[in-house]
């Protein structure tokens, strides 16, 4: 992945470091630690570095890491006591039933399935507030705050309500977003043999994070959409409209 770390930081001082992290970067090294991640190339940058928190490979947005141990500390407990505010935005297939509501649905990791999560009453407590932002013929926008962090949460508590994530290749059909598949008269190009995906990797995106720095003031963070989830809620909407 050609990655730039310039472009992607959304704030910076000497405490901490936000990073709009594009989706298909790991945020912390995987186990094999054969691929490039985001702490890996901060770790190059800053010298010392520590981890706070992280998304998935997959979800593209915001992501804070420490520069010293005090900050650490301080913004880790923030997120074990649920100090922080989380919102994501997503694509899911379909639309759900309500508008808007809570899931509380404990999560746990799959018994047979490693690396997998799900919905089992014996797991830990999750809990996601949903609202629909907008519809669409196959699609809807929606907005998620999650008031816990569990792994794959948003992913996992979707797929239980019926409308995973939209090229989610563990809790949903992992399929791309094609434009013939939501507009009834395209033509491929002359010069393309296939056609090409205007989405094809997973359609969430932590958006916006609040916690207190260590001065207690209160820090908003946002990150922007990134262009293929743009691109996409852009053919949508114009297909609305007509």
């Amino acid at each position: 992945m050609n990655f730039k770390l310039q472009e992607h930081i959304i704030f910076q001082n000497e405490d901490f470091v936000a990073i709009n992290k594009p989706s298909g970067l790991l945020t912390i090294p995987d186990r094999e630690g054969k691929d490039v991640s985001l702490k890996t190339v901060l770790k190059i940058n800053f010298g010392e570095i520590f981890t706070v928190h992280r998304l998935d490979r997959d979800t593209s947005g915001i992501v804070v890491f420490a520069l010293n141990e005090k900050t650490h500390k301080h913004l880790s407990l923030q997120f074990e006591n649920r100090d922080t505010s989380k919102i994501y935005y997503g694509l899911v297939l379909g639309k759900p039933a309500e508008q808007e509501g809570v899931i509380n649905e404990p999560i746990a990791e799959h018994p047979t399935k490693k690396g997998v999560m799900t919905v089992w009453r014996k797991g830990k407590e999750s809990i996601t507030e949903f609202k629909v932002q907008e519809s669409f013929r196959l699609y809807s926008w929606m907005q998620f705050r999650i008031l816990t962090g569990r792994t794959h949460q948003i992913r996992v508590h979707m797929k239980h309500l019926g409308h995973p994530i939209v090229c989610d290749p563990l809790y949903g059909d992992g399929k791309p977003v094609l434009l013939s598949q939501i507009k009834s008269k395209f033509k491929l190009s002359q010069a393309d043999e296939e056609e090409r995906p205007i989405l094809s990797r997973l359609a969430l995106h932590a958006a916006q994070l609040t916690f207190r720095d260590m001065q207690g003031n209160e820090i908003n963070l946002e990150a922007p959409l990134p262009k293929d989830l743009r691109a996409t809620l852009n053919q949508l909407g114009k297909l609305v409209k007509k």
